[in-house]
């Protein structure tokens, strides 16, 4: 193997740094397979340990990029051979664990699972963990009783990665999408991709949220926390059920237990990143299935891999949309 490109967070006089190096073979992590890294994708995840704007990185120094797709080079476990196109995401990858932002990749066999079948190594990343995220949430609302006919199930923080696929794969599975957003310059872009409606979040007034309101949602996906959950919580449906994805507005959560003891409303965390089998693969089968989005190419955008550092601001300054994939080969 040839020395190759990589994109390495480092701690410097306690900041955090990161640039892209060259890497050779004996530099990459232990792992049964080793992996050429097609695509990674840039989730919110990646820009906060990127930049350092959160605590994220575990370990320096470390290849960021918590996804990666790719093609088998090399494998001492009798599950992949030579040839084979699999995905790699979540676990320790990119925090602990040398990423997908760059050209090889040695991952443990446990976290590396084959393509699934209907997708492609670029549609895989298109989808990445935020798809997997996405996902998950539904498929544990619908073991929870969640169906289209028990009524609306609202969505926020629906520009994101997570947030718009979400709206994609709940209209496609035959529900009545609310997306929820702060970007009125959006609202077109979420009809689009399936949103029957849009609200504009600055217009709910979130300094009195009441421990019971009028019943709006059966189901929800919250992707903020803080003041946002808490009043979704008070608007859920008699047996409602909320999939707790992320807390881009805030970890915290002020609420009544009122919504869970006197409407049955379930609260579900939904924890991508150490879901292991057979979930995982499970869900995975469904992304390229009834479940794949049916709008994942407008919501994608692709850059080259020597554009990623210019990527993170966007995203920790919440004006992303959708999905950004990095072409880590150049194909």
């Amino acid at each position: 193997m040839e020395p190759f490109k990589a994109y390495q967070i480092n701690e410097v006089d306690g900041k955090t740094r990161a640039d892209f190096v060259v890497m050779d073979e004996n530099q990459l992590d232990a792992g049964a397979v080793t992996i050429k890294v097609a695509y990674s994708s840039v989730n919110f995840k990646d820009a906060l340990a990127a930049t350092g704007a959160g605590r994220i990185i575990r370990r320096f120094p470390c290849v960021g990029g918590i996804d990666l797709s790719g093609t088998v080079v090399g494998s001492t476990d009798s599950r992949f051979s030579p040839g084979d196109p699999v995905i790699a995401t979540s676990f320790d990858i990119g925090v602990a664990h040398h990423g997908g932002y760059a050209e090889y990749a040695r991952i443990p066999a446990d976290w590396v699972f084959p393509l699934p079948a209907g997708l492609t190594l670029l549609e895989a990343m298109s989808l990445g963990t935020a798809g997997f995220t996405a996902a998950l949430g539904i498929v544990r609302m619908e073991e929870n009783g969640l169906t289209p006919a028990k009524g609306p199930v609202i969505v926020n923080g629906a520009t994101g990665g997570v947030g718009g696929l979400a709206v994609d794969m709940l209209a496609k599975l035959g529900y009545k999408v609310t997306a929820l957003t702060g970007k009125e310059a959006e609202f077109d872009y979420l009809k689009r991709l399936g949103a029957a409606d849009v609200m504009y979040r600055p217009a709910l007034d979130l300094s009195r949220i009441r421990p019971l309101d009028k019943t709006l949602w059966a189901g929800a996906v919250d992707n903020l926390g803080g003041d946002v959950l808490a009043w979704i919580a008070s608007t859920m449906k008699q047996g409602g059920t909320i999939a707790s994805i992320g807390m881009a507005a805030s970890g915290s959560f002020n609420s009544s237990v009122m919504p869970f003891i006197l409407r049955g409303v379930s609260l579900l965390g939904i924890d991508s990143g150490y879901i292991g089998e057979p979930y995982r693969s499970r869900v995975w089968k469904r992304l390229g299935d009834d479940l794949r989005p049916r709008h994942l190419l407008e919501m994608t955008h692709r850059v080259r891999f020597d554009e990623l550092p210019g990527v993170f601001d966007s995203f920790l300054k919440g004006k992303a949309r959708g999905r950004v994939v990095v072409d880590v080969a150049g194909a």
